[in-house]
């Protein structure tokens, strides 16, 4: 069973999904992929503890504090690859940015492969399922411009300037 609940945002209406109290999806509504990664039966369930930790996480981001992506139990769906990018991008300092690129090739490094397409980084990136907790939007293009979130680039540009405190 699947348990969610809504939370809103100053950028619009978040589904939270969880499993076995840990997080598993956290999505704007009419994002891209949006609730995904669920197959199973869901039931809106509140109160859960993960959730009321999940909301308190949200709320205390949107103030301005510099939260962790560690802070929460996570179990994102998706395979090794994109679980390898997706712990790179919660390893990614509040406020600041990495490329596609560069995810490559720390990945290139870890697995000692002799490479790796920038596409393949950003097609994981597009999939992450915990969006915000787990920051994909702190990924940009080489050229330093905003490239492709599945909620929007205009979230995304919103959320990289409210980090940087740029209002």
């Amino acid at each position: 069973m699947i348990y969610i609940t809504y939370y809103i945002s100053p950028i619009g209406k978040i589904l939270l999904a969880s499993k076995e109290e840990k997080l598993i999806g956290l999505w704007f509504e009419q994002q891209k992929y949006y609730f995904e990664s669920v197959k199973e039966d869901v039931e809106e369930q509140p109160n859960l503890e993960i959730f009321k930790k999940a909301k308190e996480w949200l709320t205390r981001y949107f103030q301005g504090e510099k939260t962790s992506s560690y802070e929460l139990e996570l179990n994102p769906k998706g395979t090794e690859f994109q679980k390898s990018v997706w712990k790179i991008l919660m390893d990614i300092p509040y406020g600041q940015t990495i490329t596609y690129k560069e995810i490559a090739c720390k990945i290139v490094q870890e697995r000692r492969l002799q490479g790796m397409s920038a596409q393949a980084v950003g097609n994981a990136v597009a999939h992450n399922p915990i969006s915000i907790i787990i920051p994909c939007h702190r990924v940009i293009g080489t050229s330093g411009k905003l490239t492709g979130y599945a909620g929007g680039l205009e979230k995304k540009e919103y959320l990289l300037k409210w980090e940087r405190g740029i209002k």
